[in-house]
């Protein structure tokens, strides 16, 4: 089995791995951050609001599958799990850091599991590179972690 990587693909690739580099270091930084410091909750925000942002982003991938093979059955549920993560989202960010924190790290899990469906084929999959479903779950779930990060360190 061959997997061929075309030019959209790749530059996929590479936009995850600079959002998720950048993710790391906000999430570090707020990590670092003494617990009972201003600073912590502003660097929490930060992460929570750009984490926000990745999630919709993330999500929005299917609705562009969907778009681009519409005729596939199931395709607006595709756009309409999407459209659930953008609310979810969007509550996170109007919630204190560390409760924003820890619903976009169980937002990334439950993405995850959106991409296992994908996957396994119970989502429509027709539109997806073969790597992506697998490859997706493994980054939402570091994301997911990275999100978590500050809350092990907090009191």
């Amino acid at each position: 089995m061959t997997m061929e990587i075309n030019d959209a693909d790749l530059a996929l690739i590479l936009a995850c791995g600079v959002m998720a580099i950048a993710l790391v270091r906000l999430s570090v930084t707020a990590s670092r951050a003494d617990p009972s410091a201003p600073d912590r909750l502003v660097a929490e925000l930060r992460l929570a609001q750009f984490a926000a942002l990745m999630l919709v982003l993330t999500a929005g991938v299917y609705i562009g599958f969907a778009l681009a093979h519409g005729s596939s059955p199931g395709s607006g549920l595709d756009v309409a799990l999407a459209v659930g993560f953008l609310v979810l989202a969007a509550v996170a960010v109007t919630l204190e850091p560390g409760h924003a924190l820890t619903m976009l790290a169980l937002g990334f899990a439950g993405h995850a599991v959106v991409d296992l469906l994908h996957g396994a084929g119970s989502l429509p999959s027709d539109a997806l590179p073969s790597w992506y479903a697998t490859a997706c779950a493994i980054y939402d779930v570091g994301i997911a972690g990275v999100c978590y990060l500050p809350m092990v360190r907090r009191p």
